[in-house]
């Protein structure tokens, strides 16, 4: 694949924003405390943390899957759950003074209930250490287990979410064999039928060899499970080993496939080179 377009570039911090981060990573240090724009080597983690803003990763470092187009470290997590995380992410978020705060974990297939229990008892401590936060859960599909996902929707979480990742064929030559566009879909299902009127989130990655028309099609079934709010943005390999690059879609491109998901019916749209699941997940919240 050829070098990065220039609308992929991402711009050196400005001395305000360099202290903006030197704060979050001092928090976070602080607190023992991980976040997915570290883990998943996250292109807009300076944007984000300039403005005090990070996505918290849950359930530890280690992922029990191996998608390939990942960069969190897959394998068997070793030693209990730390039981003071919940704790601990609180304490960061209220010290970084946030408003809207997302969660999302790796796989943990090795638990019981895949870390469901955890993803409440964050949500929980988040609540009662800044009151009037919004709180989103970006969750894995828990093997499709109902009682996990009965446990994240009685969460009091603002907007829940599940990543359909990427087109149905090539869900199989991608994703670990353990999940499924139908697990995933599934999971979106049951999501909206228990949401009780909460934003339903789910997110694609473009650029790994997807066709237009399969595009559409996955954001059609997105829509059919009842997602309101989606996310698109382009695949930028994390590291060598990561599935490589297939194309780099334009800026005209994702405006034509934001057009085509607002006509389809989706509340929220958020579509670009750089999007991400969790990607100006503030602004677009609170501008409902």
């Amino acid at each position: 694949m050829s070098e990065r377009p220039q609308w992929l570039k991402v711009r050196v911090p400005t001395p305000a924003e360099a202290l903006g981060i030197r704060k979050v990573r001092q928090v976070l240090a602080e607190h023992q405390v991980a976040t997915i724009c570290q883990s998943a080597l996250c292109p807009n983690a300076v944007e984000c943390w300039s403005a005090g803003t990070a996505t918290f990763l849950i359930l530890g470092d280690v992922c029990t899957r191996g998608c390939r187009f990942c960069a969190v470290k897959t394998g068997s997590p070793e030693g209990a759950l730390a039981r003071d995380e919940p704790a601990r992410v609180a304490a960061a978020v209220r010290d970084l003074g946030l408003r809207h705060v997302v969660l999302t974990s790796v796989d943990r297939d090795d638990l019981p209930d895949g870390g469901a229990a955890v993803f409440v008892e964050t949500t929980l401590e988040i609540k009662r250490a800044s009151p009037g936060i919004a709180v989103e859960l970006l969750v894995p599909d828990f093997s499709g287990d109902p009682r996990s996902l009965l446990q994240v929707m009685a969460s009091p979480a603002d907007v829940l979410g599940h990543n359909l990742e990427t087109v149905a064929r090539l869900t199989p030559l991608l994703r670990d064999r353990r999940a499924s566009y139908e697990q995933s879909l599934g999971v979106l299902r049951f999501l909206r039928a228990g949401a009780g009127g909460r934003t339903i989130k789910s997110g694609l990655m473009l650029g790994l060899g997807e066709r237009r028309g399969e595009v559409r099609q996955a954001i059609e079934d997105l829509h059919e499970a009842g997602v309101t709010w989606v996310t698109v943005g382009q695949y930028l390999s994390p590291t060598a080993a990561a599935v490589p690059v297939r194309r780099y879609v334009s800026p005209e491109e994702f405006r034509e496939i934001e057009a085509e998901a607002r006509e389809i019916g989706f509340s929220w749209v958020t579509a670009g080179p750089l999007v991400r699941s969790s990607y100006h997940a503030e602004v677009v919240y609170g501008a409902r």
